[in-house]
């Protein structure tokens, strides 16, 4: 008697596939519905951390029963490559990896050496980068950086190691970030960003000791608002400080001016030391919303196009990339979502603040798109 083997029906399905856009011209950055280009794209490339920050993944959702993607399910690093260089041909210059945690994904090294081969339209290299909580970057930065890494940039939340374990909830401590750090300095990765989520009554004693640690060093203090990102870290209005209290506290100390930069789609202000003591920024998503100037995409680890930090639902690529999409029709799918981009969510909450919102739904999650 014959065996019957039924096989998966491996035929593209292109009527699901999202509609295709019209192409910019040649050189030029698909734009959107508010002519905003697209210019950086940031790449989770796992849903994982070795941390249980109480702002991005707190231990009471995050614990050993939750069930994180299998590995099958996120895009291999031929796959994120290939749609890298499609984005890049749309604009952008600017590549970020991130999680998660991503130098919890093996072989991390051997996506960025992928990534370092593409080049813009006109013949540049990317602005490749990445963002870490640093806890094993002392083991890769030299690797990283060989393989083509340009920058890299660390959490770390208060160097008072009771405080930092409250936020982290994970095993390390300050000093072991802190050696990651100087880690990345030594291989080349320098300046180092290292950002700060300041929490009112949790963490904001630390803002002086912070900016302390980090004048003269070389590396760059950024302090981030507390942000309503995601469903599960318990957002709360009254836990922001606003990034103009950070600067009068600092300036109050060691005085500070505006270093200026036009440059769209920069989250950060920047800000000196009038001592030369080096730079510090600040980054007010609740305060002072920057979404006319975001240029960023969001790709996830199983390949959803995200288009904003607060978004709801992202847009499928791997489908269409593992039915058989041509890079012309993929490239064509990217424009179509970017071009019908109207998104502006810190806006809309900064003007509505004091009035009663209705739920939005649930919001992707820090933890698994990147911050």
């Amino acid at each position: 008697m014959s065996k019957v083997i039924f096989l998966a029906d491996r035929r593209s399905d292109r009527a699901a596939w999202p509609a295709p856009g019209e192409l910019p011209p040649a050189g030029q950055p698909a734009l959107d519905l508010r002519a905003r280009p697209l210019r950086d794209l940031r790449i989770s490339v796992t849903d994982r951390c070795n941390f249980r920050c109480t702002y991005c993944m707190p231990r009471e959702v995050f614990d050993s029963s939750y069930t994180f993607m299998p590995h099958s399910d996120l895009l291999s690093f031929e796959e994120i490559s290939r749609l890298a260089g499609i984005f890049t041909q749309l604009g952008v210059e600017k590549i970020r990896l991130t999680g998660g945690e991503p130098l919890l994904r093996k072989h991390i090294e051997n996506l960025v050496g992928q990534l370092a081969q593409l080049r813009t339209p006109d013949g540049r290299p990317l602005d490749l980068t990445l963002t870490t909580n640093g806890s094993v970057l002392a083991r890769k930065a030299a690797a990283l950086k060989a393989a083509g890494l340009t920058r890299v940039t660390v959490s770390l939340d208060a160097l008072d190691a009771a405080m930092f374990q409250d936020m982290s909830d994970s095993g390390f401590t300050p000093d072991d970030v802190l050696h990651g750090i100087n880690a990345a300095a030594s291989a080349g990765l320098a300046p180092v960003k290292v950002n700060m989520v300041v929490r009112r009554g949790l963490n904001d004693g630390q803002i002086l000791p912070m900016a302390e640690r980090f004048r003269h060093s070389g590396h760059i203090l950024r302090f981030i608002e507390y942000m309503d990102v995601g469903n599960s870290n318990g957002w709360n209005l009254a836990e922001v400080v606003p990034s103009q209290e950070v600067l009068d506290r600092i300036g109050a100390v060691h005085p500070l001016e505006p270093v200026q930069s036009g440059e769209m789609g920069r989250v950060a202000e920047r800000w000196r030391y009038r001592d030369g003591g080096g730079e510090i920024g600040v980054i007010s998503s609740v305060t002072h919303a920057f979404c006319g100037g975001c240029t960023r995409a969001r790709l996830s680890p199983e390949g959803k196009l995200f288009l904003c930090l607060f978004a709801h639902e992202g847009h499928d690529l791997r489908a269409p990339l593992r039915e058989g999409a041509s890079d012309a029709e993929l490239a064509g799918i990217v424009s179509g979502i970017w071009g019908a981009r109207n998104d502006h969510y810190s806006e809309l909450r900064g003007r509505n603040a004091a009035a009663p919102q209705p739920d939005p739904g649930r919001k992707v999650e820090m933890s698994y798109i990147g911050g």
